[in-house]
């Protein structure tokens, strides 16, 4: 393995042996071209990139051949156009994901653990063999067809994290439907939302899901969406308590139904392009969109991006916090992983639960090599101290990661030192749900190479940024920042928005035409780093989780009493970025506070409690342009307690406005302060 270790953080292992055993020697591909072949040389890091860049089909086509199990082989590796929005990878190919993920590990080793389930109640992890997750899969996945679901049909998921959640994706996977996983913190009205726009048959739940020693009633949400869902024909519930709920004339009880099964069922060949699963996310508009992943690509990706930025060695635990409800979850906790025939854990729980030691002690009781969470939990359990982490034995810890937000110094520093004890690899990595996988990390690299603080650093293999300036010109050489789009297809990439293929480009590829648009800004640094700066658009991050200002704006503009809203976000030390909502009352109305309440309790029935904004302020009217739209810059700067520094404000309509604001701002700070 000599030739590997000259190379950087196992890229050596890129082109060897996707699927071998660590410690054996790296075997050539079949067939790999020149290029591709000397990815066993010292330095190769750059040469894998520039070929990437350069010749997609040389470096993606011998990869995808030999990482993944096909049933037919494809004839073209990439027909992609970005002027068009056509994106295809690997056409011809067929394969079944679940097969990929599932059936090629039990032939070789049935008994290696697939799935550990920390569940809620801390210190009762569960273990899940290939097998017996390939039986549960193939039993859920009978019962999919003995209720109607067939191969193209949408199947809607609201569980929290749990092997039967991962069966169930990897269910629909083998029969050839597609899988949308809703967040099971998400709203009754959020639910039908999504299950009306992707047309599902079918819900899967819980009767109740646990989560930091507290019930969450899961099938009254469900029972309340699916009032207003006609597509929905079953509802089928399985059980994560003892506690009996209501049963309709819709409701299965899917251990049981799943007992009378057979625990083989025959995958679907599904052609590279057919779509796996859909996921919506908030757009800068109101409504969330449905982002299209597609079978063989997506996966190549996930599996490719696991095993590279974290390091990934067989016999590794790889621990993703991450809710299977965002696309975190989908690619590193389940295909990712799965694909490599890791063993991945499932996190039920939250950080603190029983206390602020949780994620660490977890760490040590399941040896876990990776640890791949959200900066929002790091700044949170930074308060509590660092005895909290020392407490427990780490040192099964090799690779730390970052993700859903970019992570500040501070952060990243205690993540570093305290927990990773200054001796593991920190991977701040930065993707979206529409990239797939893992876009631009700090590995894979040359051997050893830097590593800066807070910095997502370099682009993965086959990703070419650029940054654009305001006029829509790339902006060429180091210490530049601008609107990071990247210029070429990656086969991880969303295809569509489901049912709005006009909206998709129209977000993405019009805006910098030629170009995939992320919605980020981003600062290239003197040494040629990419560094994240946050979201150009009307999009803010709250503990991780993405949120169009219009979709909270929406949800209140429904209280009778509120014509008006702004909503903006504002840094929060916690949970990054928060909600403040400026709103405007019709002029008869009573009792502000009780509005106030109601607006938020509309927000958290409408979206999620995550969604609730933090501060709301009752103003008389709203900045706003002569053309009528909200000026929300200068709505972030009062509150930000820039003021003075307002820019071009002439395009107001009466400037006066801004006076208002700022005295109602005051008056509001003082009544909190004098609460306190």
């Amino acid at each position: 393995m000599a030739a590997a270790r000259g190379l950087g953080r196992s890229a050596g292992r890129l082109l060897g042996s996707l699927c071998g055993r660590s410690g054996q020697p790296v075997r050539e591909l079949r067939g790999v071209s020149a290029p591709a072949a000397a990815a066993a040389q010292p330095g190769s890091y750059q040469a894998q990139s520039a070929q990437a860049a350069r010749d997609p089909a040389a470096f993606w086509g011998p990869l995808a051949r030999d990482t993944l199990v096909w049933d037919t082989p494809y004839h073209t590796v990439w027909d992609c156009d970005f002027s068009s929005g056509k994106i295809g990878w690997f056409l011809g190919g067929q394969l079944n994901v679940s097969v990929n993920c599932l059936d090629q590990h039990v032939q070789k080793s049935p008994e290696s653990v697939a799935l550990i389930w920390e569940r809620d109640e801390p210190g009762t992890e569960v273990r899940i063999t290939y097998r017996e997750l390939l039986e549960t899969t193939c039993r859920l996945a009978n019962t999919l067809k003995r209720h109607g679901i067939r191969r193209g049909d949408r199947v809607a998921i609201y569980m929290p994290v749990s092997p039967l959640a991962v069966a169930a994706m990897l269910a629909c996977a083998r029969i050839g439907a597609v899988h949308t996983v809703v967040f099971a913190g998400f709203s009754a009205e959020s639910l039908a939302g999504r299950i009306n726009d992707a047309k599902c048959k079918v819900v899967i739940t819980l009767n109740q899901g646990l989560r930091g020693g507290r019930v969450v009633e899961l099938k009254k949400i469900v029972d309340e969406a699916v009032k207003h869902c006609p597509t929905i024909q079953h509802v089928l519930v399985a059980h994560r308590t003892d506690n009996k709920v209501h049963m309709g004339h819709r409701d299965i009880p899917l251990e049981q139904e799943m007992a009378k099964e057979d625990p083989v069922c025959a995958p679907e060949s599904m052609g590279s392009e057919d779509m796996l699963f859909l996921l919506y996310t908030s757009g800068s508009t109101g409504t969330p969109k449905g982002l299209v992943h597609t079978q063989a690509g997506y996966l190549l990706y996930a599996a490719l991006t696991h095993r590279l930025v974290f390091d990934y060695r067989p016999g590794d635990v790889f621990g993703c916090v991450a809710d299977i409800g965002w696309i975190t979850g989908h690619s590193y906790v389940v295909y990712g992983p799965l694909c490599n025939g890791a063993t991945s854990v499932l996190f039920e729980s939250t950080p603190v639960y029983p206390d602020a030691g949780r994620y660490w002690e977890t760490v040590q009781r399941l040896k876990i090599s990776q640890f791949y969470g959200a900066p929002t939990a790091v700044r949170l359990l930074l308060k509590y101290g660092d005895s909290w982490v020392k407490k427990y034995d780490r040192s099964s810890l090799r690779t730390l990661g970052s993700v859903g937000e970019p992570i500040n110094f501070e952060a990243w520093e205690w993540l570093h030192k305290v927990v990773g004890d200054s001796r593991c690899t920190l991977v701040d990595t930065w993707w979206q749900t529409e990239t797939g996988g893992i876009c631009i990390a700090p590995r894979p690299s040359e051997e050893g190479a830097e590593i800066l603080p807070g910095m997502a650093m370099r682009p993965f293999f086959g990703i070419v940024p650029v940054l654009m300036d305001e006029k829509g010109k790339v902006m060429e050489g180091n210490n530049v920042s601008g609107a990071l789009c990247l210029s070429q297809a990656w086969p991880g990439m969303a295809r569509t928005i489901y049912g709005d293929h006009q909206r998709f480009m129209e977000a993405y590829f019009k805006p910098y035409p030629g170009h995939y648009f992320t919605g980020d800004g981003a600062y290239r640094t003197e040494g040629g780093y990419y560094q994240i700066t946050g979201r150009m658009d009307d999009v803010i991050n709250i503990s991780g989780h993405r949120l169009g200002t219009a979709e909270i704006e929406d949800a209140m503009a429904s209280h009778p009493a509120v014509p008006e809203t702004a909503v903006i976000g504002y840094p929060h030390d916690i949970k990054g970025e928060a909600a403040f909502a400026f709103i405007v009352l019709k002029d008869n109305t009573g009792d502000t506070d009780a509005v106030v309440k109601e607006l938020k309790s509309a927000v958290a029935t409408k979206i999620a409690k995550y969604a609730v904004p933090d501060q709301i302020l009752v103003v008389k009217r709203l900045p706003k342009t002569r053309s009528g739209k909200v000026m929300r810059r200068l709505l972030r700067k009062i509150i930000m307690g820039r003021a003075q520094d307002l820019g071009d404000t002439t395009t107001l309509e009466d400037p006066s406005v801004i006076t208002e604001i700022l005295s109602a701002y005051q008056k509001y700070k003082d009544k909190q302060a004098a609460s306190q």
